[in-house]
């Protein structure tokens, strides 16, 4: 059998993950052993383990790597925890397949501890650009320690050459996460308002902030500006949980002041990738700095209102209005958001990360690859000048 370890490390690559994760689980000549590390293991971030555990999948390892600060000093302590359990895993238990998703610091200390151990690695997501974070060079550095590249469009396919990998490590795959959308639950109005603690009508915003991490010194004035501009708005709103980034905390104290005062905004910790569909398929837009905005929106016709820099340089829909850090400027684009005329103009839009089948993409390519020497002995290919 062939083994693969996949390694998550959050809520954010998982719920992308889980299809590529069913496919591998499912097929009986795959050993799929997950590998659970950083936020996954953190009450404060909502012990998401336990959705990967509802879902099924038997747990090979909890590596707990995050520290209790979130300075950049926390952040290096946490990348190299990171690396030095990761690097007592392989050692322990050495993989045929690595399989890593994105860009987060506490996935490249997987991708960095697999290096000595000469383990190929498969990468998803790579080719990307997000200008205003710190992953933007974690994730071109991870295609650099990556074997085989799975890009969620012809675009980033070809910013991976770029980077000198050989075309045939390099598979358009699409983007998996939009897999979910074929077999996610559809929950009725009132288990969503139970879950979410917040009436449905009126349609509320779903904001989503992370903290811009090469911006991090101007987090609050940041968060200020957003909460503002939605208090202005007018509109319910449900708040998820920022990433484990430099200036999270912040930015999760200045949320739960803002509901404890707002009695038309709540806080969910973990409302699981069904739940976080039903309401992205509910709200009247979402707003904020995710991924999800980009990647997922488009699906469900929802407009967004992508807030500063973090998102900077990925490619987007006609769903995404960008705006920047200062109140106004976030306050006109949520009205415009929220006007009829804009969704009404986003009924024929075409998602461009993909058809939905990715997954078997990704997975039937993991089971088939030759594991031969020259997977992990890479070259580095010269691209003639423009």
């Amino acid at each position: 059998m062939r083994r693969i370890h996949y390694v998550t490390v959050a809520r954010s690559d998982y719920g992308i993950s889980r299809p590529v994760m069913r496919c591998l689980n499912d097929d009986p000549e795959i050993d799929l052993q997950v590998i659970v590390s950083g936020m996954h293991l953190e009450p404060r971030f909502g012990s998401t383990v336990a959705e990967i555990e509802d879902d099924g999948f038997s747990i090979a390892a909890r590596l707990e790597t995050l520290t209790d600060g979130d300075a950049p000093e926390d952040m290096a302590a946490s990348l190299a925890a990171g690396v030095q359990k990761f690097a007592c895993q392989f050692a322990a238990d050495r993989p045929d397949i690595l399989v890593l998703l994105g860009d987060r610091f506490d996935m490249y200390a997987a991708a960095l501890a697999a290096l000595p151990f000469a383990v190929p690695v498969a990468h998803i997501h790579g080719g990307e650009l997000t200008f205003g974070a710190v992953d933007d060079a974690l994730r071109h550095s991870m295609t650099k320690l990556s074997h085989v590249h799975f890009a969620a469009t012809e675009d980033y396919a070809r910013r991976i050459r770029q980077l000198g990998e050989e075309d045939w490590r390099v598979v358009v795959s699409g983007a998996p996460g939009l897999d979910n959308l074929k077999s996610f639950r559809t929950l009725p109005p009132s288990e969503l308002e139970s879950r979410t603690g917040l009436p449905m009508e009126p349609a509320p915003l779903v904001v989503t902030f992370h903290p811009t991490t090469l911006q991090h010194e101007e987090t609050e004035a940041h968060v200020t500006n957003l909460l503002t501009a939605l208090k202005r708005s007018g509109r319910p709103a449900v708040f998820t949980l920022p990433n484990a980034d430099t200036g999270n905390a912040l930015i999760g104290r200045a949320i739960e002041a803002y509901c404890a005062a707002e009695p038309g905004a709540v806080r969910v910790d973990n409302l699981g990738t069904d739940g976080y569909f039903n309401l992205m398929g509910q709200a009247a837009a979402m707003v904020g700095n995710s991924s999800s905005g980009l990647i997922e929106a488009p699906s469900f016709g929802l407009p967004v209102v992508n807030v500063g820099i973090r998102q900077d340089g990925r490619t987007r829909a006609a769903n995404v209005i960008d705006t920047g850090t200062d109140t106004a400027e976030i306050e006109a684009a949520i009205q415009r958001a929220l006007s009829p005329a804009f969704r009404d103009g986003l009924k024929d839009m075409k998602n461009p990360y993909g058809d939905g089948n990715a997954s078997n993409v990704i997975a039937r390519h993991l089971k088939t690859m030759p594991l031969t020497e020259e997977l992990v002995i890479k070259r580095f290919v010269d691209r003639p000048a423009q």
